[in-house]
């Protein structure tokens, strides 16, 4: 995936059915900058599903068009937008949003946490070597230094989640999308899980789209659009995005248009 010139944006616009009966996200639009976050706030159910699996290339807008560094995902090849996937888009849903209790989607009850995060590396042909050691850091990175040989079963339901975050990052992918991250957890788990995608937004190059309803993620985030009967009703927020890392020209801020195109 190239990276985009400063002067443009990297933008993402789901599905745009037409108005007649059945359309599941009518005029949604909405750009999310290059290392920028979006949290969109809404309801579960098959507006808020539908938006997300046309996000991550798992489903196909019937209009419109999906937009990811010049690539529109609506109209590559299955063979690209696999690609695309393996290599640029990570994905964490939460217990709210389909996973089973004893593993989030993607982790494997027979596999270790190292294991399961390693597994993401696959597609991209790295050396076994190479891709326990990414793994490690991954989990490192989320709070699981210690936990590497731990099956998800012998973790409770936050360190789970974790790992799954872990295999989600793992790549470097350009897009993170989350479902309902925190959704199930509750006290320090909910909390830590919270604090993660905030540190996240400000610490790592990674374009992120949450869909929650958990305040602990709609406070801090950097942008906020609200998603109602399948329609962005809200731009609420247009904020700042803190400087990356490593900041420099590319450290960007986060710039965004509701669904009527007003900045």
């Amino acid at each position: 995936m190239h990276r985009v010139p400063p002067d443009r944006r990297d933008h993402l616009l789901p599905k745009r059915p037409g108005r007649g009966r059945g359309a599941v996200l009518d005029e949604v639009g909405f750009f999310v900058e290059d290392g920028g976050a979006l949290v969109v706030r809404g309801p579960a159910g098959p507006g808020m599903s539908t938006l997300l699996r046309i996000l991550g290339g798992l489903e196909r807008p019937t209009r419109g068009s999906v937009v990811l560094n010049g690539t529109d995902l609506a109209v590559v090849t299955e063979c690209r937008l696999a690609r695309i996937r393996a290599e640029a888009i990570g994905t964490v849903v939460g217990s709210g949003a389909g996973a089973a209790r004893s593993a989030p989607a993607g982790l494997s009850p027979g596999l270790t946490a190292r294991q399961n995060v390693a597994g993401a590396l696959i597609p991209l042909r790295l050396r076994p070597a190479d891709r326990r050691e990414l793994a490690g850091e991954a989990l490192a990175e989320v709070g699981l230094g210690d936990r590497f040989e731990a099956y998800p079963g012998e973790l409770d339901e936050g360190a789970r989640r974790r790992v799954a975050l872990a295999r989600a990052l793992v790549k470097r992918p350009a897009v993170l999308l989350a479902d309902r991250p925190t959704d199930g957890l509750t006290g320090d788990a909910r909390a830590g899980m919270a604090e993660l995608f905030v540190r996240l937004w400000s610490e790592r190059r990674v374009s992120c789209i949450v869909a929650t309803e958990d305040e602990a993620l709609v406070r801090p985030a950097p942008r906020l659009v609200t998603l109602s009967q399948g329609r962005v009703t809200a731009a609420a927020r247009q904020r700042r995005q803190p400087a990356t890392a490593g900041g420099g020209p590319d450290a960007r801020a986060v710039e965004g248009r509701d669904d009527h195109g007003e900045e």
